[in-house]
């Protein structure tokens, strides 16, 4: 739901994978078992690495008051944005009725909850899940880290993310994070950039010309602009699709590099969950945290306006509906607790890419103690 979904964007045809080019063609291809004797041994000062690293970060939280907290894994709904693949499965209750539930793709709305019950600072190490994802970065079983403050405003997690970096980096003995021949300072305060900004910068496009005070878009005006730029467009791509495109081709791959980079105020129809930006209606309160042009983190000022959030979730079954064919329930009881829920900022952040970046591992399989079998190994 929040981190490390697939770029939404047209590879050969319109799917998720929708991560960056640069992620698909270095897709690993059947690594050897993780469990022979030599390739444990090479993997296992990251996986201590990993240790040392979650544990500096639950301290990090419980001296600032935060309570870990564990959402459950069963939910009712797996999330509703349109690109995000949740498994299936079925719960039989005390009648021997069938029911059908999903493995959450992030603790969001169980954490929501929580807050709407009275906790006022949480984090959780959830473990999550997400169908058709497994890439270099991207996993079928990852943790993700995400932590809320109530009452705080989200320019206050990027001070967080800044924190974590570091401590991160101290735990693992590491003095840059790396990935791909690509460095950063994980000391270095991080560079703040607004995806304006950045796709003035990258692309040469003026983004919020083609988006209005009400969100409404103009589909052909970034169209005309993509292609002035060099970059691809097809008949049937949406608004969404272009945007994506040209963040995944021509920012991304610039951002982090010898620091983070913070990516703030995204238009208002790419922050399914986050509250509009106070007086620029055309952008929501919403940042992502790059290292290494690598997604680390993705946060939010929190709509709690059930209403808005029930009509965006509607519009994004509908259009996952239209592409795949397929619609995920909405829980009613997380809108229910969302007009209770205080005023609050909240981030998610790839705990095993977190990893990846302080121990220079290749892939994020190379962090994770027990990755899941690829399909056909093992089974009879």
């Amino acid at each position: 739901m929040r981190i490390a979904s697939p770029r939404h964007y047209r590879i050969c045809a319109r799917n998720e994978s929708f991560t960056t080019v640069r992620d698909v063609d270095s897709t690993p291809s059947a690594p050897p078992p993780f469990w022979r004797p030599d390739i444990h041994a090479d993997r296992r000062p990251a996986l201590l690495a990993r240790g040392r690293i979650k544990a500096a970060l639950r301290r990090w939280f419980e001296a600032r008051d935060f309570t870990e907290v564990e959402a459950a894994i069963l939910q009712v709904s797996p999330g509703n944005e349109t690109h995000l693949h949740g498994f299936a499965t079925t719960l039989i209750d005390n009648a021997a009725q069938a029911h059908p539930y999903y493995l959450h793709t992030s603790p969001e709305f169980a954490a929501k909850k929580l807050l709407a019950a009275g906790e006022t600072r949480i984090f959780d190490f959830a473990r999550v899940f997400r169908n058709r994802e497994r890439t270099a970065l991207h996993h079928p079983e990852f943790t993700m880290l995400e932590w809320y403050r109530a009452g705080q405003d989200y320019e206050v997690l990027m001070q967080d993310c800044a924190a974590l970096l570091a401590e991160a980096a101290r735990a693992a003995g590491a003095s840059a994070l790396r990935w791909r021949g690509v460095e950063a300072d994980p000391f270095a305060e991080p560079e703040r950039l607004t995806l304006q900004d950045a796709f003035a910068r990258h692309a040469g496009i003026d983004l919020l010309r083609t988006v209005t005070a009400d969100g409404e878009v103009d589909r052909g005006g970034l169209a005309a602009d993509a292609l002035e730029a060099g970059i691809r467009v097809v008949s049937d791509d949406t608004w969404s699709d272009i945007f994506s495109r040209i963040l995944s081709e021509r920012v991304e791959p610039h951002l982090g590099q010898g620091r983070a980079t913070i990516l703030c105020e995204y238009p208002i129809g790419e922050a399914a969950l986050a509250r509009p930006k106070p007086g620029d209606p055309r952008v929501a309160e919403r940042f992502e945290l790059y290292a290494c042009g690598v997604e680390l983190a993705n946060a939010f000022g929190e709509l709690t306006d059930p209403d808005e959030q029930r009509r965006r979730f509607q519009a994004d079954m509908d259009e996952k509906q239209r592409i795949y064919g397929e619609r995920y329930p909405i829980d009613e009881d997380f809108l229910a607790a969302l007009a209770d829920m205080p005023a609050a900022s909240g981030s998610a952040l790839g705990f095993d890419r977190l990893v990846m970046l302080c121990t220079a591992a290749r892939r994020i399989e190379d962090v994770l103690w027990t990755p899941v079998a690829e399909p056909g190994r093992g089974a009879r």
